[in-house]
C-alpha cells in the first residue's frame, strides 16, 4: 500500500479541519496583536505547538489503523497492548510484516509462533523478561519471534535525540515493507515507523 494514496473519511476530514481552524485562529490572533502586545508571546507559540502536536497525533492515529487493517485482524490487541505499556512506561518494539518478506533484516530472535494476543505481548515486554529489550515480529495474526535485533536507522536526520528502540523502528522500516510500533520506556510515548519515517500517535485515538 502506498502510504501517500490513502484518503481520509469525511468524519476525520471534519475533525482535522476543526483542529486546523483552531490553529489558524491562534495564528491570526498573534498576527493581529504582535505589534501591540507588550507581553512575551512564547506562551502563544507553546499553545500553537500543542495544537499542532494534537493535530499531528490525531491524523497519525487514524493512519496507523488504516495501514495495519489489511495485514492483521488483531489491531485491537496491538492497540490495547501499546496503550497499557505506555501507561506503565514499559518499552516495546513491535514489527508487523506487510507485503514483502522481512526475515533477512531480523536477527537473533527466539521463535514464538503463537497467536497474537494482548496477554502474550504484555508478558514479552514486561521488565525483567529476557526478551523485553528486543523486537517482536508479527506476521498477520501470529507472533513469529521475540527478542529480535532490528537494523538501526541509516538516514534519520531529525533534531530529536532518539533512543535505540526508535532508531531500530526507523531502520527496519527503511529496509523492509513493515510497520513498526514503538513505546518509549522514558516517556511512554507511542509512535510508529513506516517507510523510514516516525510518527507520534495519540493513545486516546487508537480505537
Amino acid at each position: 500500500m502506498d502510504i501517500d494514496a490513502l484518503g481520509l473519511p469525511t468524519a476525520m476530514q471534519t475533525l482535522l479541519k476543526d483542529q486546523l481552524h483552531n490553529l489558524k485562529a491562534e495564528i491570526d490572533e498573534i498576527l493581529e496583536t504582535i505589534g501591540h502586545n507588550d507581553c512575551c508571546i512564547l506562551n502563544d507559540f507553546e499553545e500553537m505547538n500543542t495544537l499542532f502536536r494534537t493535530l499531528h497525533s490525531t491524523a497519525a492515529s487514524y493512519y496507523l489503523r488504516a495501514y495495519l487493517a489489511p495485514y492483521t485482524d488483531h489491531y485491537e490487541a496491538l492497540a490495547a497492548t501499546v496503550q497499557h505499556l505506555s501507561e506503565h512506561r514499559h518499552g516495546a518494539l513491535i514489527a508487523i510484516k506487510r507485503r514483502d518478506e522481512i526475515h533477512s533484516y531480523v536477527h537473533s530472535g527466539i521463535p514464538i509462533n503463537a497467536l497474537l494476543s494482548y496477554a502474550l505481548l504484555e508478558a514479552i515486554f514486561y521488565p525483567g523478561n529476557p526478551l523485553h529489550d528486543g523486537g517482536v515480529l508479527i506476521d498477520k495474526n501470529m507472533i513469529i519471534s521475540a527478542g529480535n535485533i532490528f537494523p538501526s536507522a541509516e538516514h534519520y536526520n531529525g533534531e530529536e535525540n532518539l533512543g535505540t528502540r526508535h532508531r531500530a523502528a526507523i531502520g527496519l522500516s527503511e529496509k523492509a515493507d513493515c510497520l513498526v510500533l514503538v513505546v518509549s520506556e522514558e516517556t511512554g510515548r507511542i509512535s510508529f515507523a513506516i517507510q523510514g519515517r516516525l510518527y507520534p500517535v495519540q493513545p486516546s485515538g487508537m480505537f
